[in-house]
């Protein structure tokens, strides 16, 4: 994504104003969101074992902020906290349907900076223990249109208190990668996202993963926490693949789509083999968490991750995820930027 500089832009808020909307928001979203999935707040490790199978791999290529400590252990800091959660609720002792949410709080260096990346990663991730019948898109449905309505809360509160927020459509839209990709394989998978939310003005973009039409995924998927291999038949008697998606709303200030959370149903051990076989990663399976997936230990359970600073900026109409961040940026950038009314933290 290239860096947007929204024409005629002038924040809402300064940043006095701005820092108090932020803890507003971070406080009346995690209230909204814990109620409406039966979830309880746990620590969040800042650092995690390598070797453990714990931490996220995302693509499989992007490196992991890593340390020796003084007595030889390797440490990386997190990239998510999927895995980890799913096995925090075995060692907890969570029970279906309860779950946990976490302050995550991540480091990707390889991550290209712009309007919505940073290096920095904050999100809200959340897990919750389900049963092998819950495994189903409707119950993924179920569960998106809680977390949307927490959204649509939280928007609410937000603009009585601060008098900002944007208007979101009643209900959020499911549709399928393979949907999209059918309506126009012509465009690429961005612009096929922009037009569709665009058009219903929140979207939950599902089966992202595994392979399309013309052999690629919509986007990548590690293989080794969201479903994205299961098949289902869909209401329209279509035999569709995929457990998991995005979140998608339209940002009226930059006019494109914007992902605010990753979500799905967690593999089960099936899934799990064939997508480490597809992904070309079977020796992960001799790993820890990947162990004691295989040996029943975990829980069935589904969970995400909400960005904490995309939704700040999605909800005080901000142009760029600095100006709700404290990051490290190009100083190039952070000059423009001023130049265009957009201020950093």
């Amino acid at each position: 994504m290239a860096l947007i500089l929204p024409k005629g832009y002038r924040p809402n808020h300064d940043v006095r104003q701005t820092e108090r909307a932020i803890h507003d928001i971070r406080r009346i979203f995690e209230r909204h969101l814990a109620a409406e999935l039966d979830l309880e707040r746990a620590s969040a490790p800042p650092m995690l074992l390598a070797g453990t199978g714990l931490n996220d791999d995302l693509n499989g290529r992007e490196r992991k902020v890593t340390f020796t400590a003084p007595d030889g252990q390797l440490v990386e800091v997190p990239n998510s906290l999927a895995k980890w959660k799913r096995w925090a609720l075995a060692k907890y002792g969570y029970k279906s349907p309860s779950g946990l949410w976490t302050d995550m709080n991540a480091m990707r260096p390889d991550e290209e900076r712009d309007n919505i990346h940073s290096i920095y990663v904050d999100q809200w991730d959340w897990e919750k223990v389900i049963t092998v019948a819950d495994r189903t898109p409707e119950f993924l449905k179920a569960i998106v249109s809680r977390i949307y309505r927490a959204i649509k809360k939280t928007a609410e509160e937000i603009k009585k208190l601060h008098g900002f927020s944007p208007d979101l459509p009643d209900n959020i839209v499911f549709v399928s990668t393979e949907q999209l990709h059918a309506r126009d394989p012509s465009l690429s998978r961005k612009d096929r996202e922009h037009e569709i939310t665009k058009e219903h003005g929140a979207v939950f973009l599902m089966g992202i993963g595994h392979p399309l039409a013309d052999g690629e995924p919509h986007d990548g998927r590690a293989p080794d926490y969201d479903d994205w291999s299961t098949q289902y038949v869909d209401s329209d008697g279509v035999v569709r693949r995929g457990l998991n998606g995005d979140i998608l709303v339209w940002n009226p200030v930059l006019e494109t789509s914007l992902e605010l959370s990753s979500m799905g149903i967690r593999v089960d051990p099936a899934a799990m083999l064939l997508q480490l076989e597809m992904a070309k990663v079977t020796d992960r399976a001799n790993l820890m968490f990947h162990k004691m997936l295989l040996g029943g230990e975990l829980p069935f359970t589904i969970g995400g991750g909400i960005g904490q600073s995309r939704l700040s900026m999605y909800l005080l109409g901000k142009a760029h995820i600095g100006e709700v961040q404290a990051g490290v940026w190009p100083q190039a950038m952070v000059d423009i930027c001023s130049e265009h009314g957009i201020y950093f933290l």
